[in-house]
């Protein structure tokens, strides 16, 4: 569904932007450490994950059926956000130097939502600048280059921001945190703090919106295309 929407409103060019997402974010995340007793999802993503990062850059495509520089310019935008999330979480698994909370500063656990790493923030600009480089030579927009690292960077940044609200939560059974309601060995979980609706793809969705926000503001303001 993702990919249909992006081939009709951007064409081969969103295309190639969304499966070097995809591809590079599925290598980069395989073989990462797991981190102990967070209950993740796995490397495999489910149709909830792949909403919250390639739903709203889907929308974004479909501007292309109208004006398709803008399509292109949006789903950058987005998938640059997503890409900087994606590698940002793979690299800062493997990093040695503890993560803090981006909000506050204080050191957390390894795999805690909202905790950052200097390895993992180098990571997502990494990421972010090969999906913003490689959108604008599809689009032959060179504007489109900083502009989209740009918000992928801070779209990564506010990821991490909201990461630090998601909801926490413990199984009873196992005496393991939690991200989730349901424990992975089938255990309703407790709740012990931050927003009990608020999970990580909610927080996905929410910074790939903003991306998509940020990017058409400036187009807006840049006009790239007038």
């Amino acid at each position: 569904m993702v990919g249909s929407a992006v081939l009709a409103g951007t064409g081969w060019q969103g295309g190639g932007v969304l499966a070097a997402f995809f591809v590079s974010s599925s290598l980069i995340s395989r073989g990462a450490p797991a981190p102990r007793g967070l209950d993740p999802k796995g490397e495999r993503r489910d149709h909830r994950q792949v909403l919250a990062n390639g739903g709203v850059a889907a929308a974004a495509a479909l501007v292309g059926l109208h004006d398709t520089p803008l399509g292109l310019w949006l789903l950058t935008g987005a998938l640059a956000a997503a890409a900087a999330d994606t590698w940002a979480t793979a690299l800062g698994a493997r990093s040695a130097t503890a993560p803090r909370l981006l909000l506050g500063g204080r050191a957390v656990p390894p795999g805690t939502s909202g905790g950052v790493t200097p390895l993992g923030t180098l990571g997502g600009a990494a990421g972010a600048l090969g999906v913003a480089t490689l959108g604008a030579l599809l689009s032959g927009i060179s504007t489109l280059l900083p502009v989209a690292a740009l918000v992928g960077f801070g779209g990564m940044t506010l990821d991490s921001a909201l990461g630090g609200a998601q909801g926490r939560f413990r199984c009873p059974r196992c005496a393991e945190p939690s991200e989730w309601p349901r424990h992975r060995c089938g255990t309703a979980t407790v709740h012990e703090g931050g927003l009990a609706w608020l999970d990580n793809d909610g927080v996905n969705l929410a910074s790939s919106a903003a991306a998509v926000l940020t990017a058409g503001i400036a187009w807006r303001l840049l006009c790239p295309c007038a």
